[in-house]
């Protein structure tokens, strides 16, 4: 039987609603289309109820029965809509409607606030939800959350969550992370051991941003020892600090140099043989970044388990090299000179991955290394690049075909960083430029002309800009 459907047209409420959903799709012939409902109308209640997520909403309709309510903004008509098992066939322009909550901690080493001027404005956003964290695998602290809201997780079984926990020294934890006491709602919610252990019904994946002299050597150790020992954690990722050259009146932090990498990579390598034996899981993985900034081979993909911490740069190097290759043609029909851009990080690793390319007779291949000019030098992977990168270090026409990393570009679209697009690049250049590949063989059919690539980041690595493009900021 169709769900019931009505529209009317009634003044708005006079208590104006504390967050809407804007709707940016209807599906054509669903209750909500029926209901005269559009793209730019807004969800204002579901069973009498305002719901600040996508969560609240799709519980909601779990109960069987929903009764909806929705508003032109621009007309003032409105829509009341009934459903017994159906979906409305709504589809909001973001996941949040309350809006994203924001961090409460003034890291030493945090992203945002080295962020140099002229970016999207997503950059800048410092975000610490644990709805985006369920929802898109996006880090968090904790430090923020109230009681209602680790009772939600709890009684949602918002499972899993991704939580940043640095260290689980609490003392170096707080002096790391230096949380601003107003914006703190609960003052448990620092103890990251008290954290884990309330939540101990949900699974949690973890990380660990490694800061020379603070949280690595023996702090390490001690935090691996405790994760390890709490049944909820699934794995830890050990992931190198991340800096730029635009750091004011910030703490002294540096990067890791080669040796404290190899430091790194010999504890962890250690732990995770322990682990295999006691537990049959390596459980605490490491950056690719680890492994090139020590000169090190990377381990085999059988190593990475699956690649489960892989959008945190867990493996990431080692997927994309993976893929088999295609045949190669003994020769191009016509001569093609072909420029592969990526950080300096990464540019040794695909020099070597494209060398069979260069026994094709008529392509010129070359591996184009970019100095990061906008984040600084110190910023060496390719997903932090930005257009005004590129146009300073490639000339117009030097190429018949430049091929860009995806992992530069916004999620979905042809957008850099600085808001440059592929089609202003190939203005200001006067060359065809693309995207390389999400895997070595995609890279090889877009050099051979054999075919284009999608835009999920992936070769020439940055877990910052994964987060960016898949909306985690």
């Amino acid at each position: 039987m169709p769900p019931a459907a009505r529209t009317t047209h009634r003044p708005s409420d006079p208590a104006e609603p504390p967050f809407v959903a804007p709707v940016r799709e209807v599906a054509p012939g669903s209750p909500a289309a029926l209901a005269g409902i559009a793209a730019g109308w807004e969800l204002v209640r579901i069973n009498g109820q305002w719901v600040p997520d996508v969560l609240a909403y799709r519980r909601e309709l779990e109960r069987g029965r929903a009764v909806l309510e929705a508003r032109d903004p621009a007309s003032g008509a409105t829509a009341v809509v009934d459903v017994d098992w159906e979906d409305p066939g709504l589809e909001f322009e973001d996941v949040i409607f309350d809006g994203l909550r924001l961090c409460a901690n003034k890291c030493e080493f945090c992203y945002v606030h080295q962020m140099p001027k002229g970016f999207r404005k997503s950059l800048y956003t410092m975000d610490d939800d644990y709805r985006t964290s369920f929802l898109y695998g996006s880090f968090v602290t904790l430090t923020n959350l109230t009681e209602e809201d680790v009772a939600r997780i709890l009684d949602e079984h918002l499972s899993p969550l991704y939580v940043s926990v640095h260290t689980a020294d609490e003392q170096l934890r707080a002096d790391m992370m230096k949380w601003w006491r107003l914006k703190v709602k609960d003052p448990a919610a620092t103890s990251i051991r008290g954290m884990i252990e309330r939540l101990e019904p949900i699974d949690l994946f973890t990380q660990v941003v490694a800061v020379p002299g603070r949280n690595d050597g023996a702090a390490l150790d001690a935090t691996l020892e405790y994760l390890a020992s709490r049944p909820n954690v699934q794995a830890v990722a050990v992931v190198p600090v991340g800096l730029t050259d635009h750091r004011r009146n910030l703490p002294d932090v540096r990067t890791l140099t080669a040796a404290e990498a190899e430091d790194l990579i010999v504890r962890v390598e250690a732990f995770q043989r322990r682990m295999l034996r006691e537990k049959g899981t390596r459980f605490a993985f490491l950056s690719d970044e680890l492994y090139l900034v020590a000169g090190r081979p990377l381990p085999a993909a059988e190593a990475y388990e699956g690649f489960v911490m892989l959008e945190n740069g867990v493996g990431m190097v080692r997927d994309f090299l993976e893929a088999p290759l295609p045949a190669l043609p003994e020769r191009l029909d016509a001569p093609r000179r072909v420029l592969l851009a990526t950080g300096r990080l990464f540019g040794p690793v695909l020099e070597r991955a494209v060398a069979p390319l260069r026994a094709v007779a008529g392509l010129e291949l070359e591996v184009r290394p970019l100095t990061n000019k906008s984040f600084g030098a110190v910023t060496t992977v390719a997903g932090l690049l930005a257009g005004r990168d590129v146009l300073t270090q490639v000339a117009p026409g030097e190429a018949d075909l430049l091929l860009l990393s995806p992992s530069m570009l916004k999620y979905g679209t042809e957008t850099l960083l600085d808001d440059r697009t592929l089609d202003d690049l190939r203005r200001d250049l006067g060359t065809r430029v693309e995207v390389g590949g999400t895997n070595l063989a995609e890279l090889f059919a877009s050099v051979l002309g054999a075919g284009g690539a999608t835009a999920r980041p992936q070769f020439g690595f940055s877990t910052h800009a994964v987060k960016e493009a898949s909306g985690q900021h």
